[in-house]
């Protein structure tokens, strides 16, 4: 390879000034042309900076990996709610770009103890049984948790806050001045092999916390089954037939959401001016319902890629366990009137 006095003799200039140019030192002030005739001399003697070459043995390296997703929801859960599904376009788009060997399993399919063999690394999309996490993390050391985070002292994870979406739709319902505020969620599982457990769904508790502290709780305001289209159109339906039903609807889902619509224009009653909706998740077809939701926007894309570069540095060498926590907004749309 050539050296940096080679590249210094073609370009007609110090080696120092080279030195300081490819290595892109800012405190240097040298002519736009000097500098081109530096870059185009080491382009044509082959040079190569150390980051260059860092970067092509890191890539190479990539090309021997092999990245295990593990997905926590089964085909129907994935089908019926995008959200899963677009947290692994981004996993599975961020790996491809860097050309790294992935194989996905399924939880409810596969059992966690077939998961390890010949794996450099696991991205776990959702939430593992306590017997799976325990075969994980005692046979495989890199391990990035998404959408769940297990414990934050041993385990890197991307998540968002919960708690701190859903009290952004109440607070903005309270301040468009409505009080009887209502629920309609999905349940939220844990699943290994040939077993299904039911587990805490935050976007529910924080509902029950909040509504409670600002004394507007009503329990049949609550309307909890699975988390698909369908079940939000019959939990709609079956709100709207009690007297006095809510004015305003917290759906835990987007899908959900576009359901419920469904229910409402049946009996001809009108999103917002007689209910409205917030939903969550933002996923593409929100914004093109019969009514276009106001949601809460997750960035799911995001948090794939950002656990992919999680795993990546851990396996770089990194020790201390890191949690990202991925933002979340509330868009305003037609089945929600905006704030004051």
């Amino acid at each position: 390879m050539a050296t940096i006095k080679e590249i210094a003799d073609l370009s007609n200039v110090s080696a120092s000034t080279v030195s300081r140019v490819l290595n892109n030192d800012e405190t240097i002030s040298v002519q736009t042309e000097t500098r081109q005739r530096i870059f185009q001399a080491a382009k044509e003697l082959g040079y190569k900076t150390i980051q260059e070459r860092r970067t092509e043995q890191r890539d190479a390296h990539k090309e021997d990996l092999h990245i295990g997703i593990v997905l926590c929801q089964s085909v129907e859960e994935e089908l019926n709610d995008p959200y899963f599904l677009s947290i692994r376009q981004g996993v599975e788009a961020e790996l491809s770009n860097l050309g790294i060997n992935t194989t996905m399993f399924r939880i409810n399919e596969t059992g966690t103890n077939q998961l390890i063999d010949g794996l450099n690394g696991l991205i776990v999309i959702g939430r593992l049984s306590q017997e799976g996490l325990k075969t994980v993390s005692s046979q495989i050391e890199n391990v990035v948790y998404i959408n769940h985070s297990p414990d934050e002292e041993k385990f890197d994870a991307v998540i968002i806050d919960f708690e701190k979406a859903t009290e952004k739709a109440l607070k903005h319902f309270l301040e468009l001045g409505y009080k009887r505020i209502g629920y309609i969620g999905g349940i939220e599982k844990e699943h290994c092999k040939n077993v299904v457990v039911e587990i805490e769904d935050q976007r529910l508790t924080t509902f029950e916390k909040f509504m409670k502290k600002e004394g507007l709780y009503h329990t049949d305001y609550v309307y909890v089954g699975e988390y698909t289209m369908a079940q939000g159109y019959e939990l709609m339906k079956k709100a709207i037939q009690q007297d006095g039903y809510p004015e305003a609807f917290f759906l835990a889902s987007d899908p959900m959401a576009i359901g419920a619509l469904r229910a409402l224009q049946e009996v001809q009653l009108s999103v917002p001016n007689d209910i409205a909706i917030i939903s969550f998740d933002d996923i593409e077809v929100a914004k093109f319902a019969s009514t276009p939701l106001s949601t809460i926007k997750i960035h799911t894309t995001e948090m794939g890629r950002t656990g992919v570069k999680l795993l990546l540095d851990r396996m770089s060498g990194r020790k201390l366990p890191l949690t990202v926590i991925v933002p979340t907004e509330l868009v305003i749309r037609e089945s929600c009137r905006a704030g004051k």
